[in-house]
């Protein structure tokens, strides 16, 4: 399973500039190791107001157990608080040859909550439904399309979590627009930076 999880710290008044400095050094080093092992896959920075320090992290285990096993290794766990998102497999996620293949582009996560008119035909539904499929397919071919998973279901209405890479916000809007299911869906867009520890920093991509 993988596992989307919001890392928000906060370091205790007082603690010294020399405490942070080894607690961010061993962490760094230990999400190498746990990068080693596949269970630590990615990490970004997401927008944040001054004062925050908030980290976004996929990560992969069995279950949940597994999980949080993993997060209580980690040496910031003791000024952390970690909010965890299950991550399903979504028929639409691009092979990972398509993974790496648009550079060093910013990458957006677009959460997708889809809610289909009650008066559209079940034939017209399976029709867009593939031709999703089909256009998903061609923005990973693209190297647009990194990561698409499906979400926990929120008031019975389908959610799915994407992961883009864009040359900003205008051509993020351009690529969301292109989707045949674009008007069945509310999104938000979330730009995020990679964070100094990913695994895919030292990568090809």
């Amino acid at each position: 399973m993988e596992f989307l999880v919001t890392m928000t710290t906060q370091v205790p008044a007082g603690t010294s500039d020399d405490v942070v400095a080894d607690v961010r050094r061993r962490e760094a080093a230990h999400s190498r190791d746990l990068a080693e092992q596949g269970l630590l896959l990615r990490l970004w920075r997401p927008p944040v107001e001054t004062g925050e320090w908030r980290t976004l992290g996929l990560f992969s285990g069995e279950n949940g157990e597994q999980l949080e096993k993993t997060l209580a290794s980690m040496p910031l766990r003791v000024w952390r608080r970690d909010e965890v998102t299950p991550l399903a497999p979504h028929p639409n996620d691009p092979a990972p040859g398509h993974r790496a293949s648009r550079g060093q582009l910013p990458e957006f996560f677009t959460v997708f909550t889809i809610q289909i008119p009650r008066d559209v035909a079940p034939d017209e539904v399976s029709a867009v439904t593939a031709r999703e499929a089909v256009r998903a397919g061609e923005l990973a071919d693209q190297g647009a399309l990194v990561r698409l998973w499906q979400l926990p279901a929120a008031a019975r209405q389908p959610r799915a979590m994407g992961l883009w890479r864009a040359a900003d916000q205008l051509q993020m809007h351009a690529i969301l627009d292109s989707l045949p299911m674009a008007s069945w869906m509310t999104v938000q867009t979330t730009p995020v930076a990679v964070h100094p520890s990913d695994p895919a920093a030292t990568s090809t991509s």
